[in-house]
């Protein structure tokens, strides 16, 4: 699912379970690469996370672009109670994100 700056607040910050939001734009390589990765989390996942996308050629997300100061992509941010957790710049394999994700489950 997309998020936009309108609706950041509400289903990332406000969230009751940790939040993986993708930075990414249509035309990146490694972006396109990460999306299946980032499907097999939501699956593996289900219930205990959400995953979401933000579009950074999208000018309504600027504001949120510009708080977590987003300058390159792709950038995992997983988000907990409201706050960054933990930020992964660039591609990486499954593992990386599983590992965070447990540490943010407390797993």
């Amino acid at each position: 699912m997309n998020v936009t700056n309108e609706n950041f607040k509400e289903v990332v910050l406000n969230s009751t379970v940790p939040v993986l939001v993708d930075f990414y734009a249509e035309w990146c390589g490694p972006c396109k690469q990460l999306s299946p990765i980032l499907d097999l989390l939501a699956d593996d996942y289900k219930d205990l996370i959400s995953v979401f996308k933000i579009d950074v050629d999208v000018k309504i997300n600027k504001a949120i672009l510009d708080k977590y100061s987003i300058r390159s992509i792709p950038v995992i941010l997983l988000f907990k109670n409201g706050e960054v957790f933990e930020k992964q710049i660039g591609a990486s394999p499954v593992s990386v994100y599983k590992s965070m994700i447990n540490k943010a489950l407390d797993v």
